[in-house]
């Protein structure tokens, strides 16, 4: 009886704990985007442009060659952004190389 009290005591402490993180997660997630809201707004307002990664030279490069996995992998090694982050990258940059 007393294993089976300590077990529910610790599964209970283990959910109060995550959904304790998730909270503070949410509402860090909540203040960056609104960081960089604002600091889109200050660039925007002294027109200043963010300089242009080096690695998009050599994914334009392997998208002319049609190497879009290639170029996922070389973004990815570069910035050290997720699979999904560099995904979205390179069809961006494919996206407006077509234009």
């Amino acid at each position: 009886m007393t294993t089976l009290f300590l077990l529910l005591a610790l599964v209970a402490t283990a959910g109060w704990i995550t959904s304790t993180v998730s909270l503070r997660m949410k509402a860090l997630e909540v203040r960056a985007d609104r960081l960089e809201r604002r600091l889109g707004l200050v660039l925007s307002h002294f027109d200043i442009t963010e300089p242009e990664l080096p690695v998009l030279e050599e994914v334009r490069a392997l998208l002319r060659d049609g190497r879009r996995i290639e170029a996922v992998k070389a973004y990815r090694q570069s910035t050290g952004a997720s699979l999904v982050e560099a995904k979205q990258a390179v069809e961006a940059v494919a996206l407006a190389e077509s234009l």
